[in-house]
């Protein structure tokens, strides 16, 4: 028996995207790039400050004070979810303003999420 089933004309799917067919070389390769970038708490304590900022950005002057690192090692990890694809910068005189980018973090909820049931 498959995840999927019809119903009339409309799928139901049981399971999370993951579960119901092997995922592709490729596809398996950008999706690791992404769950390594948010397997580091600094990290992904980073992504859900910026994400849960007031207006959806955040100054890297309010991300800084948070964390018990150096000026540098912060950057490096914001560095390293950059060139995942999961925020943007955007540089305003002498600071940075990061925002994540919703399309790829919705990429990995999307890859455990079930799909949910439309009726």
């Amino acid at each position: 028996m498959t995840a999927a089933t019809l119903e009339g004309s409309q799928a139901t799917v049981c399971c999370a995207p993951i579960a119901r067919e092997p995922l592709g070389e490729g596809d398996a390769a950008e999706l690791a790039v992404l769950l390594k970038a948010v397997a580091d708490p600094v990290r992904l304590r980073l992504l859900s400050m910026i994400g849960s900022h007031a207006g959806g950005e955040a100054c890297v002057c309010d991300l800084t004070d948070a964390f018990d690192l150096t000026a540098p090692t912060i950057s490096h990890h914001l560095k390293v979810l950059r060139t995942a694809g999961l925020i943007s910068g955007e540089r305003r005189g002498t600071w940075v303003y990061y925002r994540i980018i919703p399309e790829t973090v919705a990429r990995l909820g999307a890859l455990f999420a079930p799909l949910a049931h439309t009726p």
